[in-house]
This record gives structure tokens, sequence and C-alpha cells, in this order.
């Protein structure tokens, strides 16, 4: 049987209080994105945005090296089932819910762009979470498609990668949100009550 819905995460919320246990980021930045604090989009937000446009619906493609562009596409699933495709994962009383890049038979595919890559940087990823949420759907991996604007690089989970990490941070996340559950704003974190 199935727990009642007592929260409700995204990955990058997740990811965000991944980075202030890192110490990369406040307390106060992980209230303001649970909060959805209107931030500026950074230049580099922008170009990631940007980039994923240019790959899958063609806009903007003359912003980016026509190599890096065939190349990740190239490396996308075929036939690709569905782009921005909807999947949620319970665990206990938590769901997790988003929207993953690529869906294709048996992959989910997100595309990511960063300054500098360092190898199995998104081992830890809470987006792996779409991976149990694709199950029913025939997905046995996750695949990062990641780029530096100067070359290309993969990576791959499967279906029975270890989540002990990715869990302890959300158990971690909620005792989180009850300890500053009056600086919380915005409730859609918590399940509503009925």
């Amino acid at each position: 049987m199935t727990s009642k819905v007592a929260y409700r995460f995204y990955p990058s919320l997740l990811n965000t209080y991944s980075r202030f246990l890192q110490g990369k980021i406040s307390e106060q930045e992980v209230l303001d994105r649970i909060n959805r604090v209107p931030i500026p989009q950074t230049e580099a937000q922008f170009r990631g945005v940007s980039f994923e446009d240019a790959v899958l619906k063609k806009i903007g493609e003359d912003q980016f090296d026509p190599q890096i562009l065939a190349t990740v596409r190239q490396k996308l699933p075929s036939p690709i089932i569905k782009t921005q495709a909807y999947c949620q994962y319970q665990i206990a009383d938590v769901m997790i819910y988003g929207f993953v890049d690529v869906l294709g038979r048996k992959e989910a595919v997100d595309l990511k762009t960063t300054s500098h890559y360092s190898a199995d940087r998104f081992r830890q990823d809470h987006q792996n979470f779409y991976l149990p949420a694709l199950y029913f759907r025939g997905v046995r991996q996750m695949r990062y498609l990641i780029t530096d604007f100067v070359n290309v690089y993969e990576e791959i989970y499967e279906a029975s990668a270890d989540f002990e990490g990715q869990l302890e941070e959300l158990y971690s996340f909620k005792m989180f949100l009850e300890e500053h559950r009056e600086q919380i704003t915005d409730a859609k974190i918590f399940a509503k009550k009925k």
C-alpha cells in the first residue's frame, strides 16, 4: 500500500539542497528557492536553455558551434518518443516530479551545459529519480549529454543505480523543511491535507 503524499519535490530543488549541504550556497538561498522567490536568470542558465532549444527545436542554432549541435543530436535516442516528458515517482511520503528533456524507448536523456566538466558529475544528481519514475515505460537508463561548448560528454546510469546518497539527502531535506516550516511561504512543497 502506498503512503499518503506529504511532500512534493522536484529534482532541481533537491539538487539545490545538495549544494547547500556541500557549503556552496546559503540556507537563505535554499529557502528562497523553496519559496520560489524570483531571481534573475544568469547568463549561464540562459545559455543552457538556449542550447536546449537549439538542439531540440532548432531555435537559435546560429548561437552555437554547429559541430557541437550535430554531435549532441547524433547521440539523442532514435526515435524520440517525447520531449519534456512529465514523470513522477513516490518514495515513502514524498512525490518527486518533473520533466525529463528527451524520452526514448529505453532511455531518458537530459541535456546539460557547463563551463567546466568533471567525470561522474551527475552520479548523485536527483534527476536520476526519473529512472524509477519511467521504469514502467521501459526506460532502463538515464543518459546525460553534457557540453562545455568545446566537447560533448556522456554519463549513463542504469536503472539498477545506487540511490543511497540521493535518498539520504531526500530524508535530510524533509527534516530541513520541518525545521523551517514557519519560513516557508510556498505551501506547494507540502502536499495538501484533505
